[in-house]
């Protein structure tokens, strides 16, 4: 009888052949002593894993030129720039990638067990550029707040911020199939600069990450995802709206875009502990941000190119924002599969910024961290035919206690082990101080009060000529920026005080001055570009003999006017006898 070859069958392999770059072990479910595992050849997970950072370095390059520029907006689809090999190179300089490396080195050089104390002095340390939330930590940690202490809301109008994460992917990366290490690591480096939603945030990219060496069905990827934040979170209910508003809306992003804009952009109490504000077009907010994410995922079709687009052309942090999301969909298509487009032209000797890595340097300390997390969760490695094999075990997710910037469920820790010890501090090379270290020492041991966030307020360095200068804005329209003391003055004595408005290029700011004594206002005049001195300075004396011998709230208060740049700075402020001081 003849033989009838069945074609289909080698159409079939054929196909799969040239659709698949190299042969290797899939990744399987395996039982060993009764316990579950899942197994990965070493070989894969470091594919997967540079894959993922090539994702990473793809998406903030390719979304870098928009940054910002797209408030509250959709980017059009003519503005979206277009990719070219050589961008991949524009990724040593991004803070995107620079600060999750100091988190490696800190574990590459002190274990993976660091303790967060050890990893708030490496953080402190670092000498890169930061904003947002990250600047505020690590501030309050050179100021010698220890974390935790140093990323709550009692320290930090930033603690809802972006940050954490955009810097979090590496916590999944080093995280194959195990997001309760994800989580820890959150909790290690997340909390130095983030608090509730902002920690979270990262602990679910870093989850992301850990199923997507698993599974490449995005949704899948997602729902796993959830489970390693409280499900109740702020963070959470907005992974919900925007899964269930792709159903809502399966091939229609902008309409998905358009429920978060509504609920995430011009919904003030889903933005109340983030910096930007309650008002602003520009939200810096991670739950927003977050959301951008999940859309160029959910909608990207499982197509690399269409997913960062889509993430970027949501506008906001824009290049952040498809940096986690093609860093995650590139990890479930791993590095050889991947079109040369985004690889080829990569300088693999370059070192990134303020970093001791280079590419490969990179990769090789993600395996080395991942294979110490494999093992501590119980996990082994071992060899079969000549080739290495994780066996990460499955076990049971434990997210993070619930808790969130509004509704703190703890306390700061007052003790003494909430500051840093002089022996820690002297591991801190770049020493700062808290406003009330510094109102103590230059401003006559005032206090501050119903400060806001705009414009970061708090020590300058310099401004307009004058050194160490406090510069305060308004908590709101209505609420004034105050400062004050309770003192009881001599006969003769004088509040005197040197005070400048916001100028800056275009950007012109006056405020209302208000001198107050016991509620009684003494003075009251607009700083403005039409009242300051030649200098740039207001200098006022106000007279305080009729409250001689009298305990007595003094207040100087920065009233708004307006709304528009409504920051005040003070080069000095003092109470003592005319004779005894000068304007300076």
């Amino acid at each position: 009888m003849k033989k009838v070859l069945n074609w289909s069958f080698f159409i079939a392999v054929a196909f799969a052949f040239v659709a698949t770059p190299f042969f290797r072990a899939v990744a399987e479910d395996v039982v060993v002593d009764g316990k579950a595992f899942r197994k990965i050849s070493v070989e894969e997970y470091r594919d997967k894993m540079k894959g993922g950072w090539i994702g990473q370095i793809a998406g903030v390059c390719w979304g870098a030129p928009t940054e910002f520029r797209y408030c509250g907006r959709i980017i059009p689809e003519g503005d979206m720039p277009k990719w070219t090999p050589d961008m991949i190179n524009n990724a040593f300089g991004q803070d995107d990638l620079y600060v999750e490396m100091t988190f490696l080195r800190s574990m590459e050089e002190h274990g993976l067990d660091v303790s967060i104390r050890q990893a708030g002095i490496d953080f402190a340390n670092s000498e890169y550029p930061l904003w947002h939330a990250n600047v505020c930590g690590r501030k309050n940690l050179r100021c010698g707040i220890a974390p935790p202490n140093s990323s709550r809301p009692e320290f930090s109008h930033c603690a809802d911020d972006i940050d954490y994460q955009i810097e979090s992917d590496f916590s999944g990366l080093i995280s194959p199939g195990l997001p309760n290490n994800a989580v820890l690591m959150g909790e290690k480096f997340g909390r130095l600069m983030n608090y509730g939603d902002g920690m979270y945030a990262g602990q679910f990219v870093g989850a992301l990450y850990a199923e997507a060496f698993f599974e490449s069905d995005v949704e899948k990827i997602i729902e796993a995802a959830l489970k390693a934040i409280p499900s109740e979170s702020g963070y959470a209910q907005m992974v919900r709206d925007v899964v269930g508003w792709k159903k809502e809306f399966p091939d229609d992003w902008e309409a998905c875009w358009n429920k978060i804009n509504e609920k995430y952009q011009l919904n003030p109490e889903y933005r109340k502990w983030s910096c930007s504000g309650t008002t602003s077009d520009f939200n810096i907010d991670v739950k927003i941000n977050g959301a951008y994410i999940l859309v160029g995922l959910l909608y990207g079709d499982g197509d690399l190119d269409k997913t960062i687009v889509i993430s970027t052309r949501c506008g906001q942090d824009s290049d952040c924002n498809p940096s986690s999301a093609g860093g995650v969909l590139f990890t479930t298509v791993g590095f050889k599969a991947l079109p040369d487009r985004f690889s080829k032209e990569l300088d693999e000797t370059r070192v990134f910024s303020h970093t001791a890595y280079n590419f490969p340097a990179l990769l090789d300390v993600c395996e080395k961290l991942a294979i110490q997390a494999i093992e501590r969760e119980g996990g082994m490695v071992k060899e079969e035919n000549g080739e290495r094999f994780f066996y990460i075990p499955r076990t049971e997710i434990v997210p993070s206690v619930l808790t969130s910037c509004a509704n703190p469920v703890d306390k700061p820790d007052e003790s003494a082990s909430g500051r840093y010890s002089e022996e820690e501090l002297k591991q801190i090379r770049f020493r700062e101080y808290t406003d009330e270290e510094i109102l103590d020492k230059n401003f006559a041991g005032f206090r501050s009060s119903h400060m806001g966030p705009d414009m970061s307020p708090g020590f300058r360095k310099e401004y307009r000529g004058k050194k160490d200068v406090f510069m305060t804005h308004p908590e709101s329209r209505e609420v004034g920026a105050v400062l004050s003391k309770v003192v009881t003055p001599k006969k003769g004595d004088v509040l005197y005080l040197s005070v400048a408005n916001h100028e800056n290029g275009d950007q012109l700011g006056d405020f209302v001055l208000q001198i107050k004594a016991n509620g009684k206002v003494l003075k009251e005049a607009v700083v403005s570009k039409d009242t300051i001195g030649d200098d740039g300075w207001l200098w006022v004396e106000v007279p305080l003999d009729e409250f001689a011998g009298t305990p007595t709230v003094l207040e100087i208060v920065n009233q708004p006017n307006g709304w528009s740049w409504e920051a005040a700075y003070f080069s000095a402020i003092g109470i003592e006898k005319p004779n005894m001081c000068e304007a300076p």
